[in-house]
């Protein structure tokens, strides 16, 4: 079934939109939680939570591009699962690490108010124009790293790489990053 079908589904509130979906896009939702989460059982909640989601948001908003709109939902919902697991315990694992390798382009601790909100906010907006002004290779090794939280082992196999050059231009890609967000002033 096409999108287009799938979401005029879920605007006329028909239950088949959530079959449909799943049957689309079940496994593709299940790989973007489970890179975060590394565990299934979560990642297949946070599928059934993205189904819920999508039932919820569709109408008012009429998704552009579904597969992508499907996997930011099931991403931030991953990250708000890891979040809650994360609190109770620390340990180190994949998604350790991506945020580590973030952490030298800019610390974004702190108090979350309302003028913080709207610095992220303007932040994920220059982050969205760094990203998108990389040649298409970087930029989709960026994404698949830092929005996916894909092994890199999984992105040099996919890009038909060593992981040793994956690694090598994450942390380039990282150092433009920093400069980018240092000149644009979010970051010391």
């Amino acid at each position: 079934m096409e999108d287009t079908e799938i979401i005029d589904l879920y605007w006329k509130r028909d239950e088949r939109a959530i079959e449909e979906t799943d049957h689309k896009y079940g496994k593709y939702c299940h790989t973007v939680a489970y890179n975060v989460l590394g565990d299934h059982e979560d990642s297949r909640e946070c599928v059934n939570d993205t189904w819920l989601r999508a039932w919820k948001s569709m109408p008012p908003q009429r998704p552009f591009v579904l597969r992508a709109f499907l996997a930011k939902i099931a991403r931030n919902l991953a990250f708000d699962r890891y979040r809650a697991r994360s609190a109770s315990k620390r340990g180190g694992g994949a998604m350790e690490a991506v945020l580590d390798e973030l952490a030298e382009c800019a610390d974004l601790s702190g108090k979350w108010n309302g003028e913080a909100l709207y610095a992220a906010s303007e932040l994920k907006e220059a982050i969205n124009r760094f990203v998108g002004d990389l040649p298409e290779r970087e930029g989709d090794l960026f994404v698949r790293r830092y929005f996916f939280a894909e092994e890199i082992s999984d992105i040099a196999k996919r890009y038909q790489m060593t992981e040793n050059n994956v690694t090598v231009i994450l942390s380039r890609t990282r150092k433009k990053l920093r400069k980018y967000l240092t000149e644009g002033g979010f970051i010391e």
